[in-house]
């Protein structure tokens, strides 16, 4: 008997044991990967002035599902070209465990796409996938993809610039990029003859492509074509395709396309769902280097095409990346900065710079653009973008290029208008050239109307309002491509979202809530006094699901029972199908509990007394994970969440500003970072970025009003660029330890409050704060 009890745990333990071997040194390489810095690749490209504080892998790793979801390639400000590596795993050479195609922790790179989201949980993008290669290199790789082994060691990244050095097969790649051009250069170390591949239908992770199109073009020295891509926004509405135009700097010695994984060589054009472009060139004596730009459109070859000619005729890599190089310069020179320590520095401006790759911009340098309604139009008066994550970025981002960058906001409100022309509606999460109806409410309402209040008019906002007030009043159709406030008219019936007639009940009325009370903020400024108390009314529903007894806001039926059983701990994402958390998004009943950040005073009212309240939120704080990134973040605050992500400043609300400044520096200190790990959760194109530059300059967005509520200033002094006019705010007695402030001036005049308003500051000025190590105001 214990002869045979020896055999079953050898038997068992030995694998046991090779299993647990394999994952250590799986563990151990992968540590060594992700511990060592980029930076020391020695190349002849330097960054800029404000550039050299940026760290574009910020928020690339950590953990897949709370990974920033950033890329450190080439672009410039709203680009509709995001030029990046895309990169595969340490184990089954898996793809996109970052949603924009470069984990941190991978060891390979498969080549360089020209197109992705920045900072979202969508995977969409990566076309156009070009790598250089040696032509002893096998059709299977060019087939299969080729996936070269690479060292952070041998990386270097920073606003409009991105190499790496393969040790094999022996090349340097570097990036740059225009506004619609990525432009390559790969630089061959003695060896085989340089070739280029084009991997023409390739997207992201799990995305498709097919009707792939190309044409080789020798005598121009150019490849080009296009494909149609189904990612995770776009396969909602039908796909959609890309064009694009390749000139490369020297001509062709061979040239092939495979398509259906067969090679052609010599072939001019194809047609295929599984389609690529190999060119070779002459071996030259010593080091080779091989400049492509790759032009796109998404409405035709020929407008790729003007768009290349127009935005790096005449130029080279050197010349097009030090124009990058100022373009990002002036763009982070809307703030500027003094004290600090070098880490704040960079978290600083790597978030300045992450809050302006996305939304995206759509129309050629012509003004063509794909509609909503899959026709072509021109933009003539304004600048045609995409691709707008404003569940997210309604909160921080508008706000933000509101205050520093009103004319590109102008132009992306004109957008908004035109997607509701074109499409029907106004969008929640509009992408490429449709609606994905991603997330919830109406948040473009809020982004509009937040936008007006702080005066920017030059757009259609009749047409904007009258669309609002459709959807907040009206069900959508349901064959409509919008799903609109899904169960409004249940929302309106019972003056709540009923738990058993639609899902997310809770997370919804409150969301709708805070849509409703933009509107009315509009209909205000706009003269419609009846709508301003109809909307106003609708804002306050949220009250309606306050229980008083377990003090949460928790599900009720069509009867008014409140929901049991509850569990306000407990997380949607451990709750797999929804048992306890249905009525939720993205986060627990606790972490929904701070929602209704536009009506503080109404929320505290709600709590047994406002002493409860703030010893709860402060509570909430208390028990949360000062971890960054954590595999669970909890059911306490967590940063990298929408619902909680104003939660500090709640306090001022209640009467405790010490409060809002004590846990406002706080998440500046332990929920941002300088390396890869250095954000909490999805940047959401740029959310937490733009969250990190407000309250580091010591003030927060109240979104849809033209209100700020203050917290605390980081830095001893910065100087804020608002249209012609400087915002200087002054850390007086600055000092690492004094994170409170005693006293604050606004124009010389003391602040006897801990908001400002829009107006105040619209027009520059010096916001003074004089700080200490103990709590002024309570």
């Amino acid at each position: 008997m214990k002869r045979l009890l020896k055999i079953t745990l050898c038997l068992i333990g030995i694998p046991v044991l090779i299993i647990f071997l394999f994952l250590s040194a799986v563990g151990i390489y992968y540590y060594r990967v992700v511990h060592v810095r980029p930076g020391n690749l020695k190349v002849s490209v330097l960054p800029g002035e404000l550039g050299r504080w940026v760290n574009p892998f910020i928020g690339t790793g950590g953990y897949p599902w709370v990974c920033g979801n950033n890329f450190p390639g080439a672009a410039l400000p709203f680009g509709m070209v995001r030029l990046s590596p895309e990169t595969a795993s340490i184990l089954l050479d898996r793809r996109a465990l970052n949603t924009s195609g470069y984990f941190y922790g991978d060891n390979k790179i498969i080549g360089f796409s020209h197109t992705r989201l920045s900072g979202t949980g969508a995977t969409d993008g990566g076309h156009f996938l070009v790598f250089p290669l040696n032509a002893g290199s096998s059709q299977n790789e060019e087939r299969k993809g080729p996936l070269a082994h690479f060292s952070h060691a041998n990386e270097i990244a920073f606003p409009g610039y991105y190499a790496v050095r393969f040790s094999e097969p022996g090349i340097l790649a570097e990036l740059t990029a225009t506004q619609r051009v990525g432009v390559h250069r790969y630089t061959f170390a003695k060896g085989e003859p340089p070739h280029i591949f084009v991997k023409i239908t390739h997207a992201l992770g799990k995305g498709r492509s097919r009707e792939g199109m190309v044409r080789i073009l020798p005598a121009a020295n150019e490849i080009e074509g296009s494909v149609k891509t189904f990612g995770t926004f776009s396969g909602r509405y039908g796909g959609i395709t890309v064009y694009f135009v390749a000139r490369l700097d020297q001509p062709f010695s061979s040239f092939s396309i495979w398509s259906n994984g067969k090679t052609h060589p010599s072939q001019l054009a194809a047609e295929s769902d599984d389609l690529g472009a190999d060119v070779g060139f002459s071996r030259k004596e010593g080091k080779q280097s091989i400049e492509l730009k790759l032009a796109i459109s998404y409405v035709s070859v020929a407008n790729a095409r003007t768009n290349l000619d127009a935005e790096t005729g005449g130029r080279d890599f050197a010349d097009i990346s030090q124009e990058a190089k100022a373009s990002w310069e002036k763009q982070l020179s809307l703030i500027q900065i003094e004290g600090g320590s070098e880490k704040q520095k960079t978290v600083f401006y790597s978030a300045l710079y992450h809050a302006f790759l996305m939304p995206t911009l759509f129309n050629d340098v012509n003004g063509d653009y794909l509609g909503f309604d899959k026709q072509v139009h021109r933009a003539d008066s304004f600048r045609y973008f995409t691709d707008m994550s404003l569940w997210d970025t309604f909160r921080t981002v508008h706000p933000l290029y509101t205050l520093i960058a009103p004319h590109d906001q102008r132009d992306m409100l004109v957008s908004l208008v035109e997607m509701c022309k074109q499409g029907g509606w106004l969008p929640r999460w509009p992408s490429g050239g449709g609606y994905t109806n991603s997330m919830l409410g109406t948040p473009a309402d809020i982004v509009i109307a937040d936008s007006y209040l702080k005066g920017i008019s030059d757009f259609d906002v009749e047409a904007a309002y009258q669309a609002m007030r459709k959807t907040a009043l009206e069900p959508t159709p349901k064959q409509a491509r919008y799903s609109g406030r899904e169960g409004v008219e249940h929302y309106l019936k019972f003056g709540y979202c009923p738990a058993e007639l639609m899902e997310e009940a809770v997370s919804r009325t409150i969301e709708f809530g805070w849509a409703d009370y933009a509107i009315a903020q509009l209909a205000k400024a706009l003269g419609r006094s009846a709508d301003a108390t109809l909307f106003a009314e609708h804002a306050a529903y949220y009250r309606n699901l306050w229980n008083p007894e377990t003090q949460y806001f928790q599900p009720r039926d069509t009867s008014g029972t409140f929901v049991e059983p509850f569990k306000p701990l407990l997380l949607t994402y451990f709750d797999r199908d929804g048992k306890y958390t249905n009525d939720y998004v993205e986060g627990s009943a606790l972490q929904w509990r701070w929602g209704p950040f536009y009506d503080p005073e109404g929320l505290i009212s709600l709590f047994k007394s406002r002493e409860y309240f703030v010893s709860e939120l402060d509570a909430f704080f208390a028990k949360s994970d000062a971890k960054m990134g954590a595999w669970n973040p909890g059911p306490y605050y967590w940063h990298g969440n929408q619902p909680d992500l104003h939660a500090a400043y709640l306090f001022n609300s209640a009467g405790r500003p010490d409060l809002t400044q004590k846990w406002v520096g706080w998440i500046l200190d332990h929920k941002y970072g300088d390396d890869f790990n250095g954000l909490d959760g999805n940047d959401d194109g740029g959310t937490l970025s733009a969250w990190y530059v407000f309250s580091a300059l010591g003030f927060y967005p109240l979104a849809g009003t033209d209100r700020y509520q203050l917290g605390a200033p980081l830095f001893k002094e910065a100087r804020v660029r608002i249209g012609e006019n400087i915002l200087a705010i002054i850390a007086d007695k600055y000092a690492p330890q004094n994170i409170y402030w005693r006293k604050a001036w606004l124009n010389d005049a003391l602040l006897g409050r801990t908001y400002l308003q829009h107006n105040e500051i619209a027009k520059g000025g010096t916001l003074r704060f004089e700080m200490s190590s103990e709590p002024g105001m309570k």
